[in-house]
């Protein structure tokens, strides 16, 4: 038997992502944002309003990074998400973050975040919070990359957003190989 709750935002898993801007004057800001992923092979789409300091830095400098929060970083993750932008200046550095510009779009990198998107501005519909984004870049800092080269989610350590149960968790463990387990059903 199944138990109906009605229309939530409730899906399983949501990433926790944090946005990073710089402001007019070049400060870094960033965000806790979990309604948002890819949509597209080299578009990110999130839900974010308005009114945020992060959206009209977007809006002012047409890029953006998109960060995976991580497990070591949780509070701090979780600051940027409880403090508003436009309250308080110098959020990363009460986050006791650090930024390097990057490379491929005018918005920082945090640099105790290991694991970023790098995008551009395509779109933004303030009525429905949508923000639209083109992937120019993935980096990934050392630390986090397995013996191939490429980003390992236990080196990472993701963490989700539980939104039934105001949490935040920690990525569970490999439980299947995408793309190729399915076909012995066919």
């Amino acid at each position: 038997m199944r138990k109906n709750f009605g229309a939530k935002p409730w899906t399983y898993p949501q990433p926790v992502f944090i946005l990073a801007t710089y402001g007019e004057d070049g400060t870094p800001d960033a965000m806790n944002a979990a309604w948002g992923g890819i949509s597209g092979s080299t578009e990110l789409s999130m839900c974010i309003s308005a009114g945020h300091k992060t959206t009209a830095n977007i809006l002012s400098r047409k890029a953006f990074t998109v960060s995976m929060a991580t497990a070591e970083q949780a509070v701090a993750c979780d600051y940027v998400g409880v403090e508003s932008g436009n309250s308080v200046t110098n959020k990363l550095e009460k986050a006791g973050w650090h930024t390097t510009k990057s490379e491929f779009v005018d918005a920082p990198l945090i640099d105790e975040l290991p694991m970023a998107v790098e995008c551009r501005l395509v779109r933004y519909e303030a009525e429905s919070g949508r923000l639209v984004g083109k992937i120019v870049n993935v980096s990934a800092d050392a630390s986090v990359l397995d013996g191939d080269g490429n980003i390992d989610p236990d080196k990472l350590q993701p963490i989700l957003f539980d939104p039934i149960h105001s949490a935040y968790r920690k990525m569970g463990e490999k439980v299947g190989n995408a793309f190729q387990d399915g076909a012995k059903l066919k």
